[in-house]
């Protein structure tokens, strides 16, 4: 029951609206009084030489000019050139951040190993064994 109420009241207002909007003609319609209406007229007419370029003006599905395509061309030039420019900007930032790293990991990676060497270092051996076993 009460779903049935609920939608009575949504659709009766929107009901009224439909039927006094119906009878309503339209609002954007004036009177002949109005100077401004007196006027209206003249704008829609537009001088011989704007409508000779009005018809003239190129369509969607027309082939376009060879200056147009120029430049078109150019602008699609101009903006892959400030692509690849940022992109080259970009990519050398990168490697210079990389090889930054790497040399940072060689000098810690030394460091350590020399440090390992000093401590494991008993003096009776070669510093840097050359791949040979000794037995003793």
């Amino acid at each position: 029951m009460a779903r049935t109420h609920t939608l009575l009241l949504t659709l009766l207002p929107t009901i009224l609206i439909l039927i006094v909007l119906a009878r309503v003609e339209s609002a954007a319609v004036r009177d002949g009084k109005d100077s401004e209406a007196q006027r209206a007229p003249k704008q829609v007419f537009m001088p011989a030489s704007d409508a000779s370029n009005f018809f003239k003006r190129r369509g969607r599905r027309s082939p376009r000019s060879y200056e147009e395509y120029y430049a078109e061309q150019r602008v699609k030039m101009a903006t892959n050139q400030r692509m690849r420019e940022l992109l080259e900007e970009q990519n050398n930032k990168h490697e210079n951040y990389l090889e930054e790293e790497r040399d940072e990991q060689y000098e810690r990676t030394r460091e350590k190993n020399e440090q390992w060497r000093q401590f494991h270092y008993d003096g009776q051996y070669p510093r840097y064994p050359q791949r040979h076993r000794y037995y003793v």
